[in-house]
């Protein structure tokens, strides 16, 4: 019982960490099910994590979005940019696309290009603003670009702020643009991943509810750090350790 604690304390920290850096939460979790015969990946400790992760996002940026609740405008633009990953996730979830993108090479070779990627991105000069720049376009391109997170490798969050560099948008405001879209994007995860939590008649423990507590402490810290970290720093220390990542599993792949 005391290994099953321990598990799940190390799949929290990667789902905490990892959903909002723009690293690879599938890279990480790949490695960890080839060095660690873990026994409690399952769909309920997933959506346990995810729920963690999305409670620890709407609480630090609660006002936020209280404020985003009161600006139509905003409000919209996040809805919209929410529009294509969620239509693109349905579609291959549920014709099991998802199943053919699960491709170990695919997600090396991804992590690597993506990389490499957000590194030009991050030298595009800034002269957008959040308050003032975002519109209809720079959120939709924004959301066209988040669908490539669906193929293994591609962070999310990465892939996002990559697209708000690309945009002009400063790395703060291209996280915070990350971070906001999170919500709808965690919350179709999850809803997507009941539907088999119900077919499989999955049991409630109390592993699900520590999946959920430990998920949101690491999910709030890594919001809170990152925000303070990129405001005085680029992402190069990101990119070295995605490079880095996508090697070892070549190594792990053709050894």
């Amino acid at each position: 019982m005391l290994f099953d604690y321990y598990e799940i304390l190390i799949l929290s920290l990667i789902q905490g960490v990892s959903e909002f850096i723009p690293v690879s939460s599938s890279a990480h979790l790949y490695i960890i099910s080839e060095l660690f015969d873990f026994k409690n990946q399952s769909l309920m400790i997933d959506v346990g994590m995810h729920l963690g992760s999305l409670l620890a996002v709407l609480f630090y940026f609660r006002q936020d979005f209280l404020n985003i609740l009161k600006n139509k405008q905003i409000l919209n633009l996040m809805v919209i940019g929410s529009i294509p990953l969620i239509i693109a996730g349905f579609i291959i979830y549920t014709t099991g696309l998802i199943d053919f993108v699960r491709n170990l090479k695919l997600l090396a070779w991804l992590s690597l290009i993506f990389a490499i990627v957000l590194y030009f991105a991050d030298k595009i000069k800034v002269t957008k603003k959040i308050d003032t720049d975002l519109n209809l376009k720079t959120i939709l391109i924004i959301g066209l670009f988040q669908i490539a997170s669906l193929f293994p490798g591609v962070s999310r969050s990465g892939i996002v702020i990559t697209a708000g560099r690309f945009l002009n948008f400063d790395r703060y405001d291209a996280t915070k643009i990350s971070f906001y879209l999170s919500v709808p994007a965690i919350a179709g995860a999850s809803f997507l991943s009941l539907k088999d939590v119900f077919i499989n008649d999955a049991t409630f423990n109390s592993l699900i509810i520590l999946s959920v507590f430990l998920s949101f402490i690491f999910s709030y810290i890594t919001i809170k750090y990152f925000l303070i970290f990129i405001k005085n720093f680029n992402f190069n220390i990101f990119i070295i350790y995605r490079i880095i990542l996508s090697l070892f599993i070549f190594y792990i792949i053709y050894s």
